[in-house]
């Protein structure tokens, strides 16, 4: 008896061993998915995304252009953002506040080496803490600038990087934008060499009592430069292209308290003066998207919105066409608190959870693909994530509680919902059928796919198909779309039938009227 119970035991212990180990590859149901049905029911889907890599503080490796590798050591303080390049570099702020600094990576996880235009390898730059540029003699030099924020470089004075909290790459003039927060200004480097081009400061004229403490940032294609800084309540600040201040954008609205607000209508003036004042949420990041809009996040429970794309008027133009709202987890105990946004140029979106350690990813019209993600000490888990972002088809996402970044990459389900969004957004109706029916094929309850067939098939006037798929999802807008054309077609068809049955139904009514009078008539005489 006694054996029985120890082999019992000692299988257990293998099954728990084995669970761990699968756990720490990254293929457990600790990347397990889920979504929302129509009644905000949870539905549980493959994984979407597994754990490929993981970047931590320690010792990385790099190959100069001559092939030698040499190791590089270094520490991750606050790894408080992540922006990516078209070329997969991956690039990470440290914000601690004394020593802040940036690491440039490559996609395969290794440090990069970083060339000048000569393609000479320059030593001491990765990572980025002291800013330097080339002065009149072609050497590298520390210095001051002016008051326009152009080097002088006759000038030696050391300037760091301080509590960097905001890293964005600029693709269309090659330029890093780095948020230097405990300095108060912006940093703008070479994006190939990583000199120093120009500091951007607090604009004379910017109007409002903030502080110029940058956070987060975003250029667009105009060279306009979208800026997040710290405890701000007046929205996002826009600069031109000079670094001269341009507005205030897209201020985020508060929700109102009913019982407040009937306070302060029939307070007096000394009254209000010593109520609290309600103020706009501020926002927690910003970034582009494909068709140049603004996109940005807030946790503020105070909001009315999470997720907003702003149009250049300032104004929250977010398609939320799903069965859900975007709002992440729904129900009063479980709310969300976005803290970044990644966005790929087909309007699929993914919001990083700082509550609950979740991803959440959305298509353009707002439908809820998949949720992953949680908090815990298993390999791919979060304890306080900071920073998301798109490396092609994978996800960066750091962590600043764990000092390291993760880099996820999609499964076949995952593949499969990004290429039928992708389809359906460049308006490829048949492969977007195609792949949406392989997203069920894996994940049989997800609503959002038989929705995506449907669009796909109201898009091909096959009105009774769509109606069929409509249903099957729970979107009722759209199942009223497909049966409105589903309606006008059977009419067409059916012209001359329901003409004639038209026709007889009016001559028979004027019959039945003629005769009455007729039979009137008769009793009256």
């Amino acid at each position: 008896m006694m054996k029985r119970i120890i082999a019992i035991m000692l299988a257990a212990l293998l099954i728990l061993a084995g669970s761990v180990s699968f756990a720490a590859t990254g293929s457990s149901n600790v990347y397990q998915g889920y979504t929302f049905d129509f009644y905000g029911n949870i539905k549980s889907t493959p994984a979407a995304f597994n754990l490929s890599m993981v970047i931590t503080e320690g010792t990385v490796y790099r190959t100069n252009s001559k092939g030698q590798t040499s190791a590089t050591s270094f520490p991750f303080n606050t790894v408080s953002d992540v922006c990516t390049t078209s070329d997969g570099r991956i690039i990470v702020a440290d914000g601690n506040p004394e020593t802040g600094r940036v690491y440039i990576f490559n996609a395969d996880g290794t440090m990069a080496t970083i060339y000048d235009e000569n393609g000479n390898e320059l030593t001491g730059i990765n990572p980025i803490n002291t800013i330097k540029t080339l002065n009149d003699k072609g050497r590298a030099s520390n210095l001051t600038v002016d008051a326009n924020g152009m080097p002088d470089s006759s000038t030696k004075t050391t300037t760091s990087l301080k509590g960097c909290e905001g890293v964005f790459f600029h693709e269309k003039t090659n330029e890093l934008y780095i948020a230097d927060s405990g300095n108060q200004r912006i940093v703008v480097l070479d994006g190939t060499t990583f000199l120093f081009k120009r500091f951007i400061y607090r604009p004379a004229d910017m109007t409002g009592a903030t502080e110029f403490k940058p956070a987060k940032l975003a250029v667009d294609n105009a060279d306009r430069i979208y800026v997040v800084v710290k405890s701000s309540y007046e929205g996002i600040i826009e600069l031109n292209e000079d670094g001269s201040f341009s507005r205030y954008f897209g201020v985020n609205e508060p929700t109102i308290n009913l019982l407040d607000f009937f306070w302060k209508s029939i307070a007096t003036d000394e009254q209000k003066e010593k109520m609290g004042k309600t103020y706009a949420p501020a926002f927690n990041n910003v970034t582009l998207d494909g068709e140049g809009f603004i996109m940005a996040v807030t946790s503020d429970s105070a909001a009315t919105k999470s997720v907003f794309r702003l149009n250049f008027a300032g104004a929250n133009v977010l398609r939320e066409m799903g069965n859900t709202p975007v709002v992440g987890d729904l129900g009063p105990d479980a709310a969300s608190a976005f803290t970044d946004i990644a966005v790929k140029p087909y309007g699929v979106y993914a919001v990083l959870d700082k509550t609950r350690g979740r991803i959440f990813m959305y298509n353009f019209d707002g439908e809820l693909l998949t949720v992953f993600g949680s908090m815990g000490n298993l390999s791919g888990q979060f304890r306080n994530p900071t920073g998301i972002a798109w490396l092609g088809d994978k996800l960066v996402v750091t962590d600043s509680g764990l000092k390291c970044m993760y880099i996820f990459e999609p499964t076949d389900f995952g593949m499969a919902l990004l290429n039928a969004s992708e389809a359906y957004y460049n308006g490829d109706w048949d492969e977007a059928t195609s792949w949406f029916e392989e997203v069920l094929r894996l994940c049989a309850n997800l609503e959002t796919a038989y929705v995506g067939i449907g669009k796909n098939k109201l898009m091909q006037e096959e009105y009774e198909e769509a109606m069929r798929y409509f249903k099957l999802g729970n979107n009722h807008e759209f199942y009223s779309k497909a049966y409105k054309g589903y309606r006008t077609i059977v009419m067409k068809e059916n012209f001359g039938i329901i003409a004639v049955v038209a026709v007889v139904a009016i001559g028979a009514v004027l019959w039945s009227e003629v005769a009455y009078h007729r039979k009137q008539r008769r009793l009256s005489k």
